[in-house]
């Protein structure tokens, strides 16, 4: 039986390894070819764990981060020779999608190698975590630069293609972090936010030429899990804090493996999504769940066309917007749901 991707051609970003693996390997069993990416040949190597960081860890914890690093590593070019080991079609491509140059050399080599392009899924990413005072220029155009400019990047490239031929799945991963997050990454949030403004934006943009465009947000147990547990116990022995005061982040082992968000992600690629564009959702072990679009839910205004005084402003806010039910986002008693 063919699988639901039978026939397409994808580009999976950032398919080395974790997620992107993950979701390369489900697109090649459901029948797709894939042109797996990551930057270089390699394992890219600790993302956020520096050097001295990690000399801080005891030797335990140093066999656990190697333990974790080993089963975490791969490139483009393992992750194509297991789908092809699992008999499944697929060719790596190294290319930094940061770089628009290379970002337009994946996309003619998939289209080269295969003759069309059906899907881009966009995984790709960068981290880091810091108190936004100590953000360098650096950090932030490190995480920024791949998300959501790489995205751009080879989405740029891909929508001719896809334009011609009246079909295309564009799949951008984001993170539940685009809400803002209780680590300690303000730019990691900036760049998610991005990520889901850019899609929403190519979703109605590109509606009408059959090509739909969608945002993931996955948690799972990959490489950034497991480097933000190391970075935890770091900050923990210096008494300080990875999270913002009075809030903690899920452990490692709370996660799920990458596959279980496949499925899902596929489902998105296929056909059988042709309806869905400009949705946001959350991916989770075996939860996916969509968000809401975001809507004024409550509202003060007035008939004048006088501008509203300081004193109707303090009147009108603190009795429509922010009444005993309001709750601020950064408050950390906050109902998850």
């Amino acid at each position: 039986m063919a699988g639901i991707l039978y026939g397409r051609v994808a580009i999976v970003t950032g398919s080395g390894q974790g997620i992107g693996r993950a979701i390369a390997m489900k697109f090649a069993a459901e029948g797709a070819k894939v042109v797996t990416n990551n930057r270089k040949p390699g394992s890219t190597g600790k993302a956020m764990v520096s050097d001295d960081k990690y000399a801080k860890l005891s030797d335990d914890q140093k066999k656990w981060f190697e333990e974790k690093y080993a089963m975490e590593n791969g490139d483009a070019q393992t992750t194509a020779d297991a789908i092809k080991a699992a008999g499944g079609e697929a060719s790596a491509c190294f290319a930094d999608i940061a770089k628009m140059d290379e970002a337009q050399k994946l996309v003619e080599f998939a289209v080269q190698t295969y003759g069309k392009l059906d899907i881009v899924c966009n995984v790709a990413g960068g981290f880091g975590v810091s108190d936004v005072e100590n953000i360098t220029e650096e950090l932030w155009d490190k995480v920024l630069d791949v998300k959501p400019k790489g995205y751009f990047n080879v989405v740029k490239f891909a929508v001719p293609y896809m334009k011609k031929a009246g079909y295309g799945r564009i799949l951008n991963c984001a993170s539940p972090a685009f809400m803002g997050d209780v680590i300690k990454h303000a730019e990691y949030c900036a760049s998610n936010g991005g990520v889901v403004g850019f899609t929403r934006g190519l979703s109605k943009e590109l509606w009408a030429y059959g090509i739909t465009a969608n945002t993931f947000c996955p948690a799972a147990r990959t490489r950034a899990a497991y480097e933000i547990e190391t970075l935890r116990q770091v900050a923990e022995a210096e008494g300080e804090s990875l999270t913002a005061p009075n809030t903690q982040v899920f452990s490692y082992e709370s996660n799920t493996p990458p596959e279980n968000v496949a499925p899902f992600i596929a489902y998105l690629a296929s056909d059988r999504s042709s309806k869905v564009s400009g949705s946001v959702f959350i991916t989770i072990g075996n939860m996916v769940g969509l968000y809401t679009d975001p809507t004024p839910t409550k509202m003060f205004f007035k008939q004048s066309p006088d501008p509203f005084t300081m004193d109707e402003v303090i009147s009108e806010a603190e009795t429509k917007l922010f009444g005993s039910d309001y709750v601020a986002l950064a408050d950390p008693n906050r109902p998850l749901i």
